[in-house]
């Protein structure tokens, strides 16, 4: 139980996952982007705030995300310029990249499949496979937020950023399926 009138469970989760999202778009949208900016910031520093009194273990990649966003979006409002914000999901993604990219070489086994395995169990070459696409992945969402945030309107980087991304994230590990259905615990 955590503090406060409800306890950490998957709808909590879900909302410090995903909350982020509408409030952004929202202040994008009755504001601007530096009011969305300012909400980006503070609904990561309060997820993190939440994760903290909920005394779960950080979650590495909120992490990353938050000191990225942090730092972009404080020079984004620092300088009023919004290009430092727009950048941020490039310098992410190319940060889990990276990380995924080395674990080929560091360690015993590559980063994906140090991660409980609850549902997937995979054998070592297919997890080496799995972190190589996500790896590939990231550097293409990387390298697509480049050419949007440079080449579109802000309005247009705002909506590609949260449905854009989320939906191809979403049907790249949908993707997946046919790939590891073999694996999963058969009923």
């Amino acid at each position: 139980m955590g503090p406060g009138l409800f306890s950490y469970n998957r709808s909590v989760k879900f909302l410090l996952d995903y909350l982020w999202a509408p409030l952004f778009l929202g202040a994008y949208f009755y504001g601007d982007i530096y009011l969305a900016t300012k909400v980006l910031i503070g609904s990561l520093v309060a997820m993190i705030a939440l994760w903290v009194l909920w005394k779960r273990e950080l979650n590495k990649t909120y992490l990353v995300i938050a000191l990225v966003t942090s730092v972009m979006g404080g020079i984004t409002l620092y300088l009023h310029d919004p290009v430092f914000v727009k950048f941020k999901p490039t310098i992410v993604y190319i940060v889990f990249a990276a990380i995924l990219l080395a674990s080929h070489f560091v360690g015993d086994r590559v980063l994906l499949a140090r991660m409980p395995q609850h549902a997937v169990v995979l054998p070592e070459d297919v997890w080496r496979r799995v972190n190589l696409a996500w790896a590939l992945f990231f550097v293409a969402c990387a390298l697509l937020n480049y050419y949007v945030a440079g080449h579109y309107d802000e309005a247009t980087w705002v909506k590609f950023k949260v449905f854009g991304f989320t939906g191809l994230t979403f049907v790249f590990a949908i993707a997946h399926a046919p790939f590891l259905w073999r694996y999963l615990p058969q009923a």
